[in-house]
C-alpha cells in the first residue's frame, strides 16, 4: 500500500531538468514496450476488483522497475502491478505501465504508459505517453509542460458553453452521489465526448478540451497528470477542491473554468 507522506524541500533546478528527460525517457520506453503487444493475442487476468491485467502490464512494469533501479539506485517504486519497493525512500517513483488497460485490450489506440516521481506527497515531474496515437506530454516543476519536445499550454476557454468535458466513464458506476453534479456539468457544457483515461488529461494540457473529472482514481492513474496539467497552466484537485494526487478522484481544469466547474460539481 503506497503511503503518502510530507516534505517541503524545493526541488533544485538541475534536478528537475534531469527529473523530466528521465521520465519522459521512461514512459517512451515503456509505452513502445507496451505497444509492440498491442492488438496481438493476450492471456488476460482479473484482479479482486474486477479489473483486467495483461501479460503485457506485467512485462512493462518489470521493464520499468529494472530501468529505474539500475539508473536510480536509492530511489522508491510504486506501480500498478507489483509491491511498492524501498518505501522510505526520500524519492519514490509512480508508474502505470498501461493506463486503460480495457481500451489496450480492445485494439483502441487511446492509451498510455504513465511515469512520475514524488517527493513526499509531492509530484515534482509527470509523463504522459499514449504510444498508439505517437503523443508525448511530460512536465517538471518550473520547467513547463512539452508536447512532443514543444512547449505547450491548457486553452483560455472561459465559456463553459463553449468548453469540451471528458470522463472516463459517463455512469460514475463507482460514485453515484456524484452523477447527479456530473450531468450538470455536461448539460452546460458545450461538449462532451468519452476520450478517456489518461488520452484525456493529454488533450487537456494541449489545449483541446478545457474539462476532465474522473470521480475515483489511484495514485498510479493520478500522479502522473500533476505536474503535466499544473505545468500546462490549468488546475487539478481531487473532489474535495485538495490539489493533491491522493485524493481519490481528480477534476482537472484550464485556469478559465476552474472555479465556475467545481462550483457546477459542488467541490468548493
Amino acid at each position: 500500500m503506497f503511503t503518502a507522506t510530507t516534505m517541503t524541500t524545493i526541488t533544485p533546478v538541475s534536478e528537475t531538468s534531469s527529473l523530466l528527460e528521465a521520465v519522459t525517457d521512461l514512459a517512451r520506453l515503456g509505452g513502445n514496450h507496451a505497444l509492440s503487444h498491442f492488438r496481438k493475442k493476450l492471456i488476460v487476468e482479473y484482479k479482486k476488483d474486477g479489473s483486467p491485467v495483461t501479460e503485457a502490464d506485467k512485462a512493462t512494469e518489470t521493464l520499468m522497475r529494472e530501468w529505474i533501479t539500475k539508473r536510480f539506485p536509492d530511489d522508491g517504486i510504486f506501480g500498478e502491478e507489483f509491491a511498492e519497493h524501498n518505501a522510505s525512500a526520500e524519492r519514490r517513483w509512480i508508474i502505470d505501465p498501461i493506463d486503460g488497460t480495457f481500451s489496450y485490450m480492445r485494439g483502441v489506440p487511446l492509451w498510455g504508459t504513465l511515469v512520475a516521481v514524488l517527493r513526499g506527497e509531492r509530484v515534482i515531474a509527470g509523463a504522459i505517453f499514449c504510444p498508439g496515437v505517437d503523443e508525448m506530454v511530460s512536465a517538471a516543476e518550473h520547467a513547463g509542460c512539452w508536447s512532443n519536445g514543444v512547449r505547450c499550454q491548457a486553452s483560455t476557454q472561459s465559456q463553459l458553453s463553449r468548453a469540451t468535458v471528458l470522463s472516463t466513464d459517463v455512469k460514475f458506476a463507482s460514485a453515484p452521489d456524484k452523477r447527479e453534479r456530473f450531468s450538470a456539468l455536461i448539460s452546460a457544457a458545450g461538449a462532451y465526448r468519452g476520450w478517456s483515461d489518461c488520452y484525456a488529461y493529454l488533450l487537456l494540457a494541449t489545449g483541446r478540451a478545457e474539462v476532465v473529472v474522473d470521480p475515483v482514481m489511484q495514485p498510479w492513474d493520478a500522479a502522473a497528470l500533476v505536474p503535466v496539467i499544473q505545468e500546462a497552466g490549468g488546475v487539478l484537485t481531487d473532489w474535495s477542491n485538495r490539489q493533491t494526487a491522493f485524493g481519490g478522484s481528480v477534476i482537472a481544469t484550464n485556469a478559465a473554468l476552474a472555479q465556475q466547474v467545481r462550483s457546477v460539481l459542488g467541490a468548493v
